[in-house]
């Protein structure tokens, strides 16, 4: 039996409200460059994760899927989400 669960954000805010490890990520990007940022404590904690999302052809959105290699990323706190240009982020956290 897994214990992974999945959460999806559109917007900035607090993804997971207690401590968690991040094993997956999949979002949606469009076609302005932007990044996605993981924070451990809310939004001016921990940066443990940055990612620069590269846009997509005029017009078009596109998915993209990061898988965390061993455990994941572990938030001791919560796991707040900082989104610039990607229209939505799920997290498949444990």
């Amino acid at each position: 039996m897994s214990d992974i669960t999945a959460t999806t954000v559109t917007a900035d805010g607090v993804a997971v409200n207690h401590a968690a490890r991040v094993k997956s990520i999949y979002y949606i990007r469009t076609s302005t460059a932007g990044s996605l940022v993981l924070k451990d404590g809310g939004a001016s904690g921990t940066t443990l994760l940055t990612l620069t999302v590269p846009a997509t052809e005029a017009g078009e959105d596109e998915s993209n899927t990061l898988t965390i290699p061993s455990d994941g990323i572990r938030f001791s706190t919560n796991v707040y989400v900082d989104v610039t240009n990607v229209s939505s982020v799920t997290l498949f956290h444990a």
